[in-house]
């Protein structure tokens, strides 16, 4: 540096101009705050272990996963109000962004991070399992998944994916004593390594169509230069859409998503079911519907569209046809990612307030269930057929209402949080004029709600086998089951507060410097 200044003295250039590219980008820490607590909380219990080695009672961890989550949900407070008085901002040199949308999106992965170490705590000491790590894990990835969905660039967008992906496929293969479980981790790591492949292929072409990987600075080239021609760019949403369509389990995408659901332990799947899902989601609306949208959602509707019908179809029909309850839960996970897609369909303010809430009412309804799924497969999770569900109403009726509860919330029946959530997207399509895929929407509804049925028939209107035993309901997934009840019952009857949140929580690109 010292000898490139002296040549340009000698040489009578101008040093000053050449001087200020060097000055570092101002670092604001608080605005990445929440995902600072995830990250070191997870550090700090692995750390915590690691000294004490063994001293460390396994309640703690539970409480102290949970304790992370509540306090990264409490530091988006201020932040909310940050973002009320003086609007969207940008740091980290703009690579992310403060806006309701990231704040939202943050407080539903701290969600999932509470139902996930509220079930795991009960799973792994049925399992005799107890260990750090899986908390760990989870803490990681959920500071990835935010990561994800705060992004302001596309690099930034990547290194959060493969931070949450990691954990994941590691977490979905961790019950050492069942084959289907390291099955399932491997299926998921070999899938999620071409889907990453994709993604980054695809962000590299835009990188060389727009000349950035910066979100707030390709929406501006793209707003003054029509490249509509452009092969290149048409090429890296194409190989973006790829990677983002594998995370969220869209047709033709989904292949995976039935056998990891099915393997992975139950904790893991619901934990995934809800974060994986809004990350994927959160980073797909930001670039698409934000970035992209302004000048160029045309080109990129029609692949959504497309999407979300083979989604929607795909998953009713497949769903139908499962005999393992948890497979049925997987397809139906498809068939909602066909519904949120119509949020993102719509590119509107609308459509994203729609996605955001659809993915709130699907955290909660998914923890529940799979908590459900989790008493009643016992342990080893060697009891997931729909016969095993039989007379469970006899058996178990508080636990079999609950079910039905979550089951007829999901299929969209009034008074539930997931009618409501199906509304707001549907309207949101037909309101940007996409009324046939809002149709397909419905129709796919309808053909759900017979496996939901079928289901709670098979509670309800089936003997309970001989000797059948009364299901043992642990007091953190009985915790889990009452927050999952509350959620979908209150946002279903009161969902003003939450919706006017929703509102608010619109993406918005602040460029560097503005």
């Amino acid at each position: 540096m010292t000898g490139l200044l002296a040549l340009l003295a000698q040489s009578g250039e101008p040093i000053a101009p050449v001087v200020e590219q060097f000055v570092t980008p101002s670092i604001d820490v608080s605005m990445i705050l929440p995902n600072l607590v995830l990250m070191l909380g997870g550090i700090l219990l692995l750390t915590l272990v690691s000294v004490l080695k063994g001293r460390v009672p396994s309640w703690l961890f539970p409480v102290w996963t949970i304790s992370t989550a509540v306090a990264a949900i409490c530091t988006v407070v201020p932040l909310w109000q940050r973002f009320g008085e003086t609007g969207p901002e940008t740091g980290m040199g703009g690579s992310v962004g403060l806006d309701g949308f990231s704040l939202f999106a943050t407080i539903e992965i701290c969600l999932a991070v509470i139902f996930g170490a509220l079930l795991l705590s009960d799973y792994l000491r049925r399992e005799r399992l107890e260990s750090p790590e899986w908390y760990v894990l989870v803490l990681l990835s959920a500071s990835g998944a935010v990561t994800m969905v705060s992004a302001d660039d596309l690099i930034v967008l990547f290194v959060g994916l493969e931070i949450l992906s990691v954990a994941v496929y590691v977490l979905s293969a961790m019950h050492r004593r069942r084959l289907s479980s390291q099955e399932a981790g491997l299926k998921y790591f070999v899938l999620g390594a071409f889907s990453s492949a994709f993604l980054l292929y695809g962000i590299a072409l835009t990188y060389g169509a727009t000349g950035s990987t910066n979100l707030a600075d390709i929406q501006e080239y793209l707003s003054v230069n029509l490249i509509a021609q452009n092969a290149l760019l048409l090429g890296g949403l194409a190989l973006m859409l790829v990677g983002f369509g594998f995370k969220i389990a869209a047709v033709p995408f989904h292949t995976w998503a039935p056998d990891v659901y099915e393997g992975s332990p139950t904790p893991v799947t619901a934990y995934m079911a809800a974060a994986v899902k809004v990350a994927a989601f959160g980073a797909l609306l930001r670039v698409f519907v934000v970035a992209l949208g302004p000048s160029y959602q045309q080109e990129w509707q029609p692949a959504i569209a497309a999407l979300a019908v083979l989604s929607l179809i795909v998953g009713a029909l497949g769903a139908i046809a499962q005999s393992n309850v948890k497979r049925m839960l997987a397809y139906s996970s498809i068939n909602h990612a066909g519904f949120i897609l119509l949020g993102v369909l719509a590119a509107s303010a609308a459509g994203t307030e729609a996605a955001l809430f659809y993915l709130l009412a699907y955290t909660f309804m998914a923890a529940g269930s799979f908590a459900v799924v989790m008493v009643v497969s016992r342990t080893g999770e060697h009891h997931q057929s729909l016969d095993d569900y039989r007379g469970l109403g006899t058996v178990r009726p508080g636990l079999a209402l609950i079910f039905t509860v979550l089951l007829l919330s999901q299929a969209g029946v009034p008074l539930t949080v997931g009618f409501i959530a199906k509304f707001y997207v549907v309207t949101a399509a037909v309101e940007s004029g996409f009324g046939w895929v809002a149709v397909v929407a419905m129709l796919t509804a309808v053909i759900s709600a017979f496996m939901y049925l079928r289901i709670v028939a098979t509670m309800y209107f089936g003997d309970a086998p001989e000797g059948a035993v009364r299901l043992r309901i642990p007091a953190a997934t009985g915790v889990a089951l009452g927050l999952a009840l509350a959620g979908v019952l209150l946002l279903g009857i009161v969902p003003g507060p939450v919706t006017n949140m929703a509102h608010a929580a619109v993406a918005q690109l602040v460029a560097v410097g503005r």
